[in-house]
This record gives C-alpha cells, structure tokens and sequence, in this order.
C-alpha cells in the first residue's frame, strides 16, 4: 500500500499559457546538440571530431574523471561542430541528423533476470548512466558510488511544468521496465502526486509507492527524500528524472538508445501552449518558429520559469528538459509610479497588490527582478515555501559566509539549487538563491573529494 504525505508548506503559481494535452506539429530540424552543461558536476571529454560519423547511441563524450561514464549520441549522423567558449569550454557537440536513423544496438535484455551490477554495465556501455543524478551535491553521479535509495519523482508541479502523465501515455512499458532496472540496483522509491491517475504510477511494481500531497515544490525529488529517507553525511542517493527512467526502460526492451521524449512549450508569449514529441538536444527554433506572439522583449527558457535556464531559439533542448517556456521580459515596461500603484493584475504572496481579492486567476509575469539585491531579512519568508525540515535562512547565511561546519549541521547535503527556487521568488532580499546554494555544494565538494 502506497504511503501518504501531507506537506503544508509551499506556493502554487497559475502563470498564464499553460500546455493544452494536444500535440504541437514541428519540424525537427536538421540539426542537434548534446550539452555538457545539462549534466552538472560533469568535465567532459569529447570523443568525436568534426566529420565523424555517428549512430544514435554512440559515444559523443565522456566524464573525464571517469571515462568509463560516456554520453550517447541522440541521432545519428555527421559531428558538424565541436562548439566552445572562453578558455576551450565544451559548449555542445553538434551533430547532423541523417535522413534514415541509424542505432547502435545493444542487445535486449530482461533486467528483472539480471544483478544490480549488470544493470550498472549496461548503463554504461549504452551511455546513459550519466543521466542519473545524486544527492549530496545535486551532480550527475559517478560509478564509484553506492547509494542507499534510488528516488524517482513522477509529480511535476513547479509553473507552467509539463505533465509526466501526458509523456507516460504509450510509455508505460518502458517505464516499469526502467524501473525494475533501477530496482535491481538499489531500492526504488517512486513518488507521485495525490491527483495523479495514471495506473502505471499508482500500480507501478518493484517499487515503493510515496503518494505526495501539498503545493509546488512537493514534485521536488530533494523533498521527498527529505520526507522518506534523509541524507546525511558520507550517505548517497541517486535521483533519477522520470524520462529517464523511460530512456533507460527503453533501452532493455529494444536494446537501442532512442532520446525522444514528449515535452510542453508554454508560457505567456506563445500563441498554442501544447506538448510536442522531441528529441533531446533538438533546436528549440523548431518548437517555436511561427508559434510566438512576439520575438522580441521575451525571455525563451530551457525548463519552467522558476529553475529553467536563459537561452535563445538557436539553443538546444537540454537533457532533463521537460519543458521550454517563453515569458514577457519586462524591458518594455515603463509604469507609472511603479509598485505605488494598487494593480489589479499583479501576483504578490504578501497580498501587496489588491489582485487577490478577485479570487484564483492566471498571471501572466514577466522576467523583471522588480528590487535591488539587499542585505538578508530574517523574516522567515523562506520556512513559507520550503517544506523541507532545515532552517532555509540559516543555511543561505551559513553559505555566504563560507561556515563549512555550519552548512553541514543546517542540512546542505540534502538539498538542490531547485529547491531554493520559489524561496528565491518570494525573497524580499532579491537574492540569487539558487546560484548561491550551487557555489556552496560545489565548495562542500571541492573540500571532500
């Protein structure tokens, strides 16, 4: 029987645009990247030149601390460009689909006959261990771990988020199978929100079955392990995105590495908000190219509005993409005597604004920051939204000042940028959360290898 969690803390945000369950016709492009950036934690190792040919599920690059972990190819097809940045930053490998797809097989097989340790090979071999992601550190994780749970998070709920049940539909093979695999490695444990339906989730097998239930950021996957199984230090979990899942369930059925995914486009600025069937590293020009009610003074996201990053039509879906939303920019706003005026359409979580006396309505909010970065308030705005059991303001504090000691006695090996994401929002402060929990796990990391 599935166990039941009530979170009180959070904030739901009704942005306007939200994805339709219909399908978005595109184009796919001719072009696609694989982007060291989407795997964080990750020095890569490109393994391919200009020139080479690839089949879908080869070997584009690998973790230079640890070559034996390699990232597939998404198609197959000509590498067009090894793309860099300042001091030779791997940027993105660009590769040229081929009309006809090509894969690389690597065999079927049946992960419910098979021991954790060939699961492990597999992963590596077919190059998709890297997807699997780690707490402490919020990092794609490394062979040399042994984590003690393997977390699986199927609720999406941050704004304007794509539905995993719209992307499960047709999918659900490939998903138990993903998760028997997963299973065979270390216990699974699968979350899933208290108005999901879909019965591959709610029936889903070799797992446990943790039915979340409260407001945006419960699909976090650091706060269900923070309500399942805490993390404490010299302790190891691995997290695992729910497409991922269905990647790697694919992979033991069809013996093929096949990096298509159903994802929302949505957001204010586009004029049909609806899922679309991609593949990863595709170019985000596909999805929006005739589907924008302007191109300029609007920001393009690769994720949701609260975590996604900045990018433009020329980037490329990210590996854990689940969504690329575009919202106003806001630079083309000139207001009358600013946040003095009463607005009627403005969303404020202190009631600032007389709009929440006209009931639940869509926002529709632009990128603007709206302040100036200040020193902290310890106003406990943060305990508000973060319903995770750690003192959020004492642990920013303890980051900022670079107290190591402090940091690990306020919980930072449990949490991700992510989830620091809508206390970030409502921060009167205006500070970059999420940047600052990064630069302090990556500093706790630096300081335990």
């Amino acid at each position: 029987m599935a166990n039941l969690i009530k979170l009180r803390k959070g904030l739901d945000l009704n942005l306007k645009g939200k994805a339709q369950n219909s399908e978005l016709q595109t184009d796919k492009g001719s072009l696609f990247a694989l982007c060291p950036d989407s795997f964080e934690g990750v020095v890569p190792h490109v393994l391919v030149r200009e020139g080479d040919k690839v089949k879908a599920g080869e070997a584009l690059m690998e973790n230079k601390k640890f070559p034996e972990v390699k990232f597939a190819s998404p198609v197959s097809g000509t590498v067009k460009e090894v793309r860099r940045g300042e001091r030779r930053k791997v940027l993105a490998v660009v590769v040229e689909a081929d009309k006809e797809q090509e894969y690389a097989d690597y065999g079927k097989k049946d992960p419910a006959k098979m021991s954790g340790q060939e699961v492990r090979e597999a992963l590596l071999q077919a190059g998709l261990f890297g997807y699997i992601n780690q707490l402490p550190y919020a990092v794609s994780t490394t062979p040399d771990t042994e984590p003690k749970g393997i977390f699986v998070s199927a609720l999406r709920d941050m704004p304007l988020a794509g539905d995993f049940e719209v992307e499960l539909a047709g999918n659900e093979a490939d998903f138990q199978t993903g998760l028997t695999a997963l299973s065979r490695i270390q216990t699974t444990y699968l979350g899933i929100g208290a108005k999901q339906t879909a019965a591959a989730l709610t029936g889903a097998k070799d797992v446990e079955i943790n039915i979340f239930d409260g407001k945006c950021p419960a699909g976090n996957v650091g706060v269900q392990v923070n309500h399942i199984d805490p993390v404490n230090k010299g302790e190891v979990v691995w997290t695992v995105d729910p497409s991922a899942v269905i990647f790697i369930g694919r992979l033991f059925n069809t013996g093929k590495v096949m990096l298509t995914k159903k994802i929302a486009v949505a957001g204010s600025e586009v004029s049909n908000p609806a899922y679309a069937t991609v593949t990863i590293g595709q170019q985000i020009s596909t999805l929006l190219n005739g589907n924008l009610k302007q191109t300029e003074h609007v920001r393009i996201l690769n994720g949701n509005p609260l975590t996604g990053k900045r990018t433009t039509a020329d980037g490329f879906v990210g590996a854990h993409t689940s969504e690329i939303t575009v919202i106003p920019e806001g630079d083309d706003n000139n207001e009358l005597l600013g946040w003095i005026m009463p607005r009627l359409k403005e969303f404020s979580t202190s009631r600032s604004y007389l709009s929440w006396l006209f009931g639940k309505k869509e926002y529709d909010i632009d990128a603007r920051v709206k302040g100036g970065e200040r020193h902290i308030i310890m106003s406990g705005e943060y305990d508000k939204v973060l319903p995770m059991d750690i003192y959020g303001e004492y642990l920013i504090k303890a980051i900022i000042t670079g107290d190591i000691d402090k940091q690990e006695q306020l919980g930072i090996y449990e949490v991700s940028p992510e989830d620091f994401a809508l206390a970030e929002f409502v921060d009167s402060s205006k500070l970059e959360l999420q940047k600052i929990v990064r630069q302090g796990l990556n500093t706790l990391r630096k300081e335990n290898e």
